[in-house]
């Protein structure tokens, strides 16, 4: 997990740089396809899940190591060949968990929140969950781990592969001649993001796009068909945790009320947003029906809002990152404590960006928890060896966010009524 952590401590950057670029770049050729909200939103969910993998906080079912020294028929060295056939099976494996994850309702949970963005952008592309607790993904390696693919070569390349899947999330790049019969290209991972009834569930690669031609998930973007994003039911929150388990909970309402025992048991392995008859009569659920005319998500946010989410996610980002650059003298326990600490601010200031009210009791609970670290410790978490004083900071930090929190709570909403009575 260090290693991890400290990989991140220069990964993280370069994916702010790119982001950076896309914006920028939007805004110069006057074809923006970032909204601030939603693009806060996305990279908020990213740092749910770099934190979760971080601290290692999944049960692995059964690992790549363990298989390869269990099934292994033959024992090869880590040559060129073998770099390329791990390559293949890796993408092989990609491409049936990420079919999977389309195909099955409860697998659906852990993958919605990736399509759940109304946009589609490099910020998108964060979005990734905080919900898959249960590592299974390496039962798709066991032909790797048969051959005798080293588990090291595995370890290499699985972050390259996860970390190639980021460039082809936007909408500034068309097609790609003949590299469209090869890679997964922007326009065919378009048109796989697209809530459109001609794209639903295709190009399911993830680097290569020969497994989709082979299988016949694979979908070429037409001019006629503008891709539209998100998912058929909207998930109309900014808040990732809420994105992340809101399906989860839906299948479990739905197991509950339905009568038939059968019912119960089967919902969680059918195909995707299949429900008993008995409760889709009884609970309805709002589904799209015209992708091109629905109400995306946009609550009423003020400039200053967004400046603050902005300042919000910002903070979080460098507390962060400093986690990850002083891991190892944190602590274990430490590192618990100080990830729960992220979640809580996560949480709160996108319950923010909702306009919910128990935002504020979360801001004033995530600040008394900060304040009480700092006060007990007087340091937060060894930081003032780095920058002398630096938790006199955090502390203003964690009391500016609880008034933040009461002013956006009340305050500008009253001052917003107010002003349209006049």
């Amino acid at each position: 997990m260090e290693a991890y952590a400290k990989a991140l401590l220069y990964a993280i950057p370069f994916f702010v740089l790119l982001l950076s670029m896309e914006i920028g770049y939007g805004f110069f050729v006057k074809n923006q396809k970032h909204r601030l909200m939603d693009s806060v939103s996305s990279i908020s969910a990213g740092l749910t899940n770099i934190i979760k993998d971080s601290l290692g906080l999944a049960v692995i079912v059964i690992s790549y190591p363990f298989l390869e020294s269990h099934l292994a028929l033959v024992t090869v060295e880590a040559t060129w060949l073998v770099w390329g056939i791990a390559f293949l099976t890796l993408d092989f494996a990609g491409y049936w968990n990420h079919r999977l994850s389309h195909r099955v309702n409860i697998f659906w949970n852990q993958h919605v929140i990736h399509h759940s963005s109304e946009e589609f952008n490099l910020a998108c592309a964060l979005r990734q969950p905080v919900s898959n607790l249960i590592g299974y993904f390496s039962l798709f390696l066991i032909p790797a781990a048969i051959f005798g693919v080293p588990s090291v070569v595995i370890a290499v390349l699985a972050p390259i592969h996860l970390f190639a899947q980021f460039w082809y999330h936007t909408q500034h790049i068309g097609k790609m001649g003949w590299v469209e019969y090869v890679l997964v290209t922007p326009s065919q991972h378009r048109v796989h993001h697209a809530i459109n009834p001609e794209y639903i569930d295709k190009n399911l690669g993830q680097i290569l796009c020969i497994w989709d031609r082979m299988f016949g998930t694979f979908q070429e973007e037409l001019k006629e068909v503008p891709p539209q994003y998100g998912v058929l039911k909207p998930v109309a929150t900014w808040n990732p945790f809420r994105i992340n388990f809101q399906h989860f909970w839906r299948l479990s309402q739905d197991a509950w009320h339905t009568r038939k025992l059968w019912d119960k048991c089967r919902i969680w392995f059918m195909p995707t947003g299949w429900r008993p008859l008995d409760v889709q009569e009884k609970y309805p659920v709002t589904i799209i029906n015209d992708v091109y005319r629905f109400n995306k998500y946009r609550p009423v946010a003020s400039n200053l809002l967004k400046g603050y989410a902005v300042f919000q996610l910002s903070v979080v980002l460098l507390l962060m990152m400093f986690m990850f650059f002083n891991y190892s003298e944190i602590g274990f326990n430490g590192l618990l404590l100080y990830g729960g600490f992220l979640f809580f601010s996560i949480y709160g200031y996108t319950a923010l960006m909702d306009r919910d009210k128990y935002a504020l009791g979360l801001e004033t609970f995530r600040a008394a928890l900060g304040i009480g670290i700092v006060l007990y410790s007087g340091d937060w978490f060894g930081i003032n060896t780095l920058v002398p004083s630096a938790a006199l900071a955090v502390l203003a930090y964690l009391v500016l966010t609880v008034v933040g929190a009461v002013y956006f709570t009340y305050l500008e909403k009253h001052i917003g009524l107010d002003s349209s009575k006049g």
